[in-house]
């Protein structure tokens, strides 16, 4: 029986204790005991509780415990376990290292916020296991889990998982106040968990705004990015928005100096524009949202997804003629607008490249797909020449890329019966075609006659022979692109 039938057939509430800790990792479990056994107290904390108590199977082990890390470290090295100063040791934090396998020991803390959005500005160690609980970010964070398998859940962490409710430990406000990031985690884990936000939690979240400026760039895209792969995004993207965090601004630094940053504000028009119920239930937000979970749980996918439809009813874009509703040309302003966010975001050249070329493309794609006459191998031959990517596989990779984000905009579009198949196959053959295509003159199927042929003239010979290759002038193997060197040669007066 697996973990998420054992746990839907009987409440872990109501688990005996022998069956809770048969689902826990026996490493954990020995340096709780290693900890007992020295006389302080030790406990599962956190996120690993939490997916105990949903039938999940942890990623990672947390202890915390009244030990103060030197007695951590002694207590752990007396039963053969290596303990590490990860760096955190002035934060209660030992890495206790058993089976191959890391965990975070920390000791009872509670913690004072100042100016910093996100670090504490004194951590001070606690007595009782529940100080340390009282300052974590939400409920379901909030559990421990003893030993013994005792649960200990003074905050209504299991209500609260039951009912599929995130809401904060204490007052929201307060909580978010402390803690910038903490709003942006609880939008992460709206989508991670399929939960919906406490109305407290959402009342909340506006007091701590202003924090948010304190906040890194780094930070924030890191919080994003996981909100984005997540099973549930939709979720947590529908806060971001709703709730005005998007159009707030964190910072980088740059020359010893801050500079603001602007979250998302480019998504908040979207939320209400109408699209033709012809061919979209939603409107235009709810179906990017749509998009973004339809879309394969990968990062660059879902950030196109994201972007796909970001400039319809921008001015100039949308066209209201009666009762006909049209955005011509959302793709290549919405690209625009991708670039700008993107490389304000600081991502990386070759990732702004290549979700710009999605957003701009996908509705070039869908007509391809959609119409026999249209012509892909001409349209792979241009990308190929105007080096749209800068290696053949790029090229393939990217249009595997493209076929996912439109089958996803295809079932965002919500209407009944849509079918996928006929992009899937014509992604499959436009990947195809590019593979057969080459894209540098390296991936020429040529072989040493080639280049003895082109002599001099080899790297103005080999760019030409590219080029026929390309444009389907040239069969791309070894004998054809020999003689056809040969011939380059003597035509340019080089014959020997």
């Amino acid at each position: 029986m697996g973990l998420r039938d054992l746990f839907r057939r009987k409440d872990f509430r109501r688990l005996a204790p022998e069956e809770r800790l048969a689902r826990v990792d026996e490493g954990a479990l020995f340096v709780m005991q290693s900890l007992l056994r020295a006389g302080h107290e030790a406990y599962l904390v956190g996120g690993c509780v939490r997916d105990l108590a949903m039938g999940l199977s942890p990623h990672d082990w947390d202890i915390t415990t009244s030990a103060r890390p030197s007695e951590t470290a002694a207590a752990l090295e007396a039963a053969g376990v290596r303990a590490v100063d990860g760096g955190g040791r002035r934060f209660g934090t030992i890495i206790a290292v058993y089976g191959g396998t890391n965990y975070e020991v920390t000791t009872f803390r509670s913690e004072m916020y100042g100016a910093d959005a996100h670090r504490p500005e004194r951590v001070t160690f606690a007595d009782t296991l529940r100080e340390d609980l009282s300052r974590r970010d939400f409920t379901v964070n909030a559990m421990a889990l003893r030993a013994d398998g005792e649960l200990i859940d003074e905050f209504g962490g299991l209500r609260d998982l039951s009912a599929k409710k995130l809401r904060t430990v204490g007052e929201a406000a307060e909580r978010f106040r402390e803690d910038a990031l903490r709003l942006f985690r609880a939008c992460r884990f709206l989508g991670q968990l399929d939960f919906m936000a406490d109305a407290s939690l959402v009342e909340g979240m506006a007091g701590a705004f202003p924090r948010v400026a304190g906040l890194s760039l780094e930070r924030v895209k890191a919080e994003v990015d996981r909100l984005l792969v997540t099973p549930h995004a939709g979720r947590g993207l529908d806060l971001l928005v709703r709730s005005g965090l998007a159009d707030t601004a964190c910072r980088v630094r740059e020359h010893g100096e801050d500079r603001a940053v602007a979250v998302l504000p480019e998504l908040t028009h979207l939320v209400g524009v109408p699209q033709m119920k012809e061919f979209h239930k939603y409107d235009a937000w709810y179906h990017t949202l749509a998009v973004v979970e339809a879309a394969p749980a990968e990062r660059i996918v879902r950030w196109a997804a994201l972007l796909h439809d970001v400039a319809k009813g921008m001015p100039g874009v949308r066209r209201v003629e009666g009762e006909k509703i049209t955005d011509y040309g959302h793709d290549q302003k919405g690209a625009e607008m991708a670039e700008a966010l993107l490389r304000r975001w600081r991502f990386p050249e070759k990732e702004v490249r290549l979700i710009t070329w999605l957003v701009a493309n996908h509705m070039k794609f869908h007509y391809f797909a959609n119409v026999e006459e249209a012509d892909v191998v001409k349209w792979v031959r241009r990308l190929a020449r105007e080096k749209a990517f800068p290696t053949q596989a790029e090229l393939v990779d990217a249009i595997h890329r493209m076929t996912a984000l439109c089958n996803a905009d295809i079932i965002g579009c919500g209407r009944p019966y849509s079918a996928t198949e006929g992009h899937s196959a014509f992604g499959a053959c436009m990947a195809d075609v590019a593979a057969s295509i080459p894209v540098t003159a390296k991936e020429l199927c040529y072989d040493r006659r080639t280049i003895e042929a082109l002599g001099p003239v080899t790297a103005e010979g080999m760019q030409n022979l590219l080029f026929r290759v390309q444009s389907g002038a040239l069969a791309n193997d070894p004998e054809a692109l020999a003689k056809a060197a040969a011939r380059y040669r003597k035509r340019h007066g080089h014959e020997d």
